[in-house]
């Protein structure tokens, strides 16, 4: 039973669609002038093989601060500028979209993608403007001490490789000693991020680890399954995005494996990567960063401002799902952060580097999400110089295949601190010695 308690331990805008081919390209959303001072770039990708997770993804940021502009007229009466730059997933793309936006006063960056932040992350910080990689990216930046621009709350890869094992371990009785493990992951530096985490893991609880790398996109798993099959771990858990998920899932089902075994990272849990498997996928499950479904005050606020209006994003069509709820959560925590920028430096009009001292003095409540529209929708936040990776809770979700749900199946719970914690400090260390980075926090 959820016990409903999340607890932390820690005037309408103007969207420009950005190519590479035409930097100046159609106006998506309402009309307004173009003076608008709050510039956020959105890396997206709705084309490519990855386009149907980033289609929504996008599809939920857009729609939030649409709302935000129709009903607030922005933060601090300042509209959002949203700036909509095509990647198709591609990291020379990525970098591109980088350099052709951050002149335009760029407050801060949504890569959506590993390897873009990987790119990013030496530019952006040279550059004085702040990454919000939610979720992904580099698992060390985290350490915001070494890593002063770069913020990944609510929580990294490697937290929630440590709370997919927490919840193997509950299954087993409290214990993995003898048991085998198998990683599915997509062959690039999104997909390798869990495998230190994992091996340290497997060392203190006593299990074997088989890793198993998928090609991109991800179309031909095969031969992986086979695999799988013949050496029957007693859990799979993966690391996939677009294609690759639903392709897994449907191979798992075609050699029998128990769905309820199969364990997926946040990206890895879309309606997506579940409904072309049909009934077989029923059971299947992932950790994730918030609660599914719609009943939420900012769902109402935009389907007011915005849906009712005539100006969803896209075809309209992602409201409610998955990632198109996670783009709303990117969307507001960067809401926030604009309005504690605001404060802190008493300028409704602020700069990329106060936009940077607002990410790292964000501190959201429950009280302050009820207030939002995101009543019990996700943890506390209280971000730090020290700590950029935020609370690192994660819940397990279940796939019902006959209503076409997901739900949460157990309560927000935290990762394997001692073990997170001193890998994301080597590997923020070595980073900093090879850098000459002294520190950022005093």
């Amino acid at each position: 039973m959820l016990s409903g308690k999340l607890e932390s331990k820690g005037r309408i805008f103007k969207m420009k669609k950005f190519t590479l081919a035409a930097v100046a390209a159609a106006l998506v959303g309402s009309m307004v002038p173009a003076s608008a001072d709050l510039t956020i770039p959105l890396l997206s990708y709705r084309t490519g093989p990855y386009a149907p997770n980033g289609i929504p993804y996008a599809d939920g940021v857009t729609d939030y601060i649409n709302m935000i502009n129709a009903r607030d007229g922005g933060v601090g009466g300042v509209p959002i500028n949203l700036i909509e730059c095509e990647t198709g997933y591609n990291t020379e793309r990525g970098v591109e979209c980088y350099e052709s936006t951050k002149g335009q006063g760029a407050l801060v960056y949504f890569p959506l993608s590993t390897g873009i932040t990987y790119q990013l992350i030496p530019k952006a910080t040279a550059d004085d403007i702040p990454i919000h990689s939610m979720g992904y990216g580099r698992t060390s930046a985290a350490d915001g001490n070494t890593f002063s621009h770069v913020f990944n709350f609510p929580g990294t890869y490697w937290d929630a490789a440590s709370i997919i094992i927490k919840h193997m371990m509950d299954m087993e009785g409290g214990s993995l000693e003898g048991k085998k493990v198998a990683l599915v992951y997509h062959n690039s530096a999104y997909g390798k991020e869990p495998i230190r985490t994992l091996e340290e893991l497997s060392k203190k609880h006593g299990y074997e680890l088989l890793l198993l790398p998928v090609d991109h996109p991800g179309q031909e798993q095969k031969s992986t399954w086979l695999q799988v099959r013949k050496e029957k771990p007693d859990f799979v858990t993966m690391w996939g995005w677009g294609v690759m998920n639903q392709v897994a899932i449907s191979e798992a089902a075609s050699i029998r494996f128990p769905m309820d075994r199969f364990i997926g990272v946040w990206w890895s849990a879309s309606e997506n990567d579940v409904l072309p498997a049909g009934a077989k996928s029923d059971g299947y499950k992932a950790i994730a960063m918030n609660r599914p479904g719609t009943d939420f005050g900012a769902y109402r606020d935009i389907q007011k401002h915005v849906i009712d209006a005539g100006n969803a994003a896209g075809a309209g069509d992602q409201v409610g799902t998955i990632l198109y709820s996670r783009g709303m959560l990117n969307a507001a925590y960067m809401v926030e952060a604009i309005r504690t920028a605001q404060k802190i430096h008493g300028a409704d009009d602020i700069t990329p580097g106060m936009m940077r001292d607002g990410l790292e003095n964000l501190k959201i409540d429950q009280a302050r999400w009820t207030e939002m529209g995101f009543d019990n929708f996700t943890s506390t936040i209280d971000v730090t110089c020290e700590n950029h990776g935020g609370p690192g809770l994660g819940a397990i979700q279940q796939w019902d295949a006959s209503s076409k749900t997901w739900s949460l199946i157990t309560d927000f719970v935290g990762a394997d601190r001692d073990v997170v914690d001193a890998l994301i400090q080597a590997d923020a260390s070595a980073y900093a010695a090879e850098n000459n980075i002294s520190g950022h926090c005093k």
